[in-house]
């Protein structure tokens, strides 16, 4: 299997950088959209496969079948193309360092995708999982409704992503954004398809499993919360002696501290966790060194 060196996939990166930067508004936006929603289809996945597994029963094994099917939102992003910013959170300062890009090039690619993402995140949460009602379908004994597994899965897990401290929340942020910026640059380093996904699909997996915070996916796993959370039949079947029972939580989560306990430090972490520990690094290692090496020898010449 083909692959290329890590200074070729550095210099790879930056000329995608570069690409980023020079896209139209409408065309950043559009394709920003198509991240969110694939990172949110790949959400919408993992609740689905995982949310009915007991994990008093499997323990941390509902973790990883989770953690095993969510890379799949990834995968689309690369290889069908789109704007992903915890990607480019990379991307972006990589060009910037290279010189090839200025801030306006970073700022620009960074707010557009950022916003695309959300609006393509909120899209699948709010009309694939949530109108569809595939996360409020119960589970029925007889005609009485016994569990709502994915609802209470989905409310309980925007619950404790929202009651994350600030901290907490960055440096999961960090974390996760240095294992994904990890995955687009393996998945550079890969010339076919079936070696990016390979590339793609651990890194991944370990920031889920792991249990980091990853700001676009949280775009869709909140909100998704929030809308589920304040449904009827979802409050109503927690008052219920079977929703006691089954321990389906009341919903906590709100959208204040939606954006301020988790979004917005998450999203600070994700930028440090991929513009620092592998963008900077990366170049330093890689670019700077050879561009120093480059001057001296042209000096002694």
């Amino acid at each position: 299997m083909a692959f290329k060196l890590p200074k070729e996939v550095a210099m790879d990166i930056v000329q995608a950088g570069v690409k980023k930067a020079a896209l139209p508004v409408n065309k950043t936006l559009v394709l920003g959209f198509l991240a969110g929603a694939y990172i949110a289809l790949g959400g919408l996945l993992a609740v689905r496969v995982s949310g009915a597994v007991p994990n008093e029963v499997w323990g941390s094994l509902q973790k990883l079948i989770f953690a095993g099917v969510f890379p799949v939102g990834l995968m689309m992003v690369i290889i069908a193309g789109a704007e992903l910013a915890t990607g480019n959170f990379m991307t972006q300062p990589l060009a910037l360092l290279e010189r090839k890009i200025g801030v306006n090039g970073v700022f620009k690619n960074w707010v557009l995708a950022y916003l695309g993402n959300f609006i393509g995140s909120i899209f699948v949460a709010f009309f694939l999982a949530y109108m569809t009602g595939l996360t409020l379908e119960p589970v029925k004994t007889g005609d009485v409704v016994a569990k709502m597994p994915w609802a209470a899965f989905i409310v309980n897990l925007a619950n404790a992503k929202t009651a994350l401290n600030w901290w907490e929340a960055f440096w999961r942020g960090v974390g996760c954004n240095w294992l994904v910026a990890l995955a687009v640059w393996m998945a550079f380093s890969a010339n076919d398809i079936a070696g990016k996904i390979y590339a793609m699909w651990w890194p991944i997996m370990a920031f889920v499993a792991v249990g980091f915070e990853h700001s676009v996916a949280n775009m869709f796993f909140i909100p998704l919360g929030i809308f589920v959370g304040n449904n009827p039949a979802y409050v109503a079947f927690t008052h219920t002696a079977q929703g006691i029972a089954t321990q389906a939580p009341v919903l906590k989560a709100t959208w204040e501290t939606f954006f301020v306990n988790n979004l917005i430090p998450v999203t600070l972490g994700n930028i440090v966790g991929a513009g620092l520990f592998v963008g900077t690094v990366y170049w330093y290692v890689y670019l700077k060194a050879e561009k120093e090496r480059s001057v001296r020898f042209s000096k002694a010449a």
